[in-house]
């Protein structure tokens, strides 16, 4: 059954452009997103670093963004491929990012093997460089989604709300802008929730406790984003068949996970003291 909102919101009235046109090419804003969440990523974890307890140095702490940049192109691509669009592995186009298509999931895998070639190489706590690391991802994840709503896609599911919208390529039906809510939830709350735990609590000095509530927060924020959003077109039959969205099945591992670490370490004792690593 159609549903309009009385004069809707139309995403084109906006004036909102994909990129901006250097010339040669375009700039993209969803890989202008990624670019500026890695910065700003970096930046933060620089002023980490140097508070009392760090698990790595200034060096170490650039060797893992290096790493995590690469994870997150990488990771992303192949885990939109393998869960989304399997026939970009047939087709061969696994790896061209320039056409669109990254997952949550597999970027977050991608992040998690990249900081732990880094742990192991310069034999650092593990979970206390997720902790680290965890602390700066809802900035990308924030950025990126409002991409997504600048580019005019991943829309909503159809809705009546006074703020809905008419997105181009899915029909005259108003939708729930969800690119927005998910920017709100896995990016601006996450944050606030996450500098908060980390420069006004004692956080930090419990191993494990900063990377649980992210999992469990970044999944939670998701799994109710999915209610609103409509799945990929290519998933719709798996929605109807298994009742939830193919994201909302992928963050219900990540909340279990977060549950688990943070359990585990509000019972443990909180570190005393934690030199910072060496070089």
């Amino acid at each position: 059954m159609s549903v309009l909102a009385s004069d809707p919101l139309h995403w084109s009235d906006l004036g909102l452009r994909p990129g901006i046109d250097l010339g040669p090419f375009t700039l993209r804003f969803y890989a202008l997103a990624y670019i500026l969440g890695i910065l700003l990523g970096y930046w933060h974890l620089q002023r980490m670093v140097r508070e009392p307890g760090s698990p790595m140095t200034r060096e170490r702490a650039e060797d893992l963004v290096l790493w995590a940049a690469v994870g997150i192109i990488v990771g992303g691509r192949v885990g939109y491929a393998t869960f989304y669009e399997p026939e970009l592995w047939r087709t061969g186009e696994v790896l061209q990012v320039w056409h669109g298509g990254m997952s949550f999931h597999g970027g977050l895998i991608g992040v998690l093997i990249a900081f732990g070639v880094v742990a192991r190489r310069h034999r650092l706590p593990l979970l206390r460089v997720g902790d680290y690391v965890a602390v700066n991802v809802p900035f990308g994840m924030m950025l990126g989604r409002i991409a997504n709503f600048v580019n005019g896609e991943l829309w909503g599911k159809p809705s009546d709300v006074p703020w809905a919208m008419v997105f181009p390529g899915a029909g005259d039906q108003p939708r729930h802008p969800s690119q927005l809510y998910e920017a709100a939830l896995e990016g601006a709350l996450m944050i606030v929730v996450m500098l908060w735990l980390f420069w006004r609590t004692r956080a930090r000095w419990r191993p494990g406790l900063l990377g649980g509530v992210f999992l469990a927060g970044i999944g939670a924020a998701r799994f109710v984003v999915e209610f609103f959003r409509e799945p990929d077109a290519q998933l719709a039959g798996f929605a109807e068949r298994t009742g939830l969205h193919m994201g909302q099945w992928l963050t219900l591992p990540l909340i279990a996970v977060g549950v688990v670490l943070v359990v585990r370490a509000v019972r443990r004792p909180a570190l005393e003291d934690a030199s910072p690593a060496q070089p």
